[in-house]
């Protein structure tokens, strides 16, 4: 079928917007972990610079959208008394909350070090931000769980 409802484009943006977030996260939780391992204070520096234009570009508006779309969806066809939608709503709060306290803190802090020359501690930073990025990756896959399965909590 060509055409599509109003409700199925909402349904397409806000699965592309948990690509771009759940994507996102993981490629980036791959790159920090192998910076951390290899202790690459060269490329900690390129990749935290690269934060910086990849963060509010992609990172910041996905979780927006993917919001967005899915209270409307939720006003569309569902009820925010579902079980899975609060649980998912509580997901995504605490994935954002992680997202922006501990991993935009550990980012900052792990550039400050390095142009400081503080290595060690700019690797501690990263290896935090690291473990940052991999709780959200969960929250991201279990909140996926959820939105697919929708069980009945």
């Amino acid at each position: 079928m060509l055409l599509a409802t109003f409700y199925d484009w909402l349904l397409l943006v806000h699965i592309l917007a948990a690509m771009v977030w759940l994507g996102g996260v993981a490629v980036l939780s791959a790159i920090v972990t192998h910076i951390v391992r290899a202790r690459d204070f060269q490329r900690a520096g390129q990749l935290l610079s690269s934060l910086r234009v990849v963060g509010p570009l992609l990172l910041a508006p996905a979780p927006a959208i993917l919001l967005g779309a899915g209270i409307w969806l939720v006003l569309k066809g569902w009820d925010f008394a579902d079980g899975w939608v609060v649980f998912a709503l509580v997901l995504f709060a605490v994935a954002f909350l992680v997202g922006a306290l501990v991993q935009n803190r550990a980012a900052i802090s792990a550039g400050r070090a390095l142009a400081a020359g503080e290595h060690t501690d700019a690797m501690r930073y990263l290896r935090r931000w690291s473990w940052g990025s991999r709780f959200i990756l969960l929250l991201l896959i279990v909140a996926t769980w959820d939105m697919t399965l929708k069980p009945g909590f």
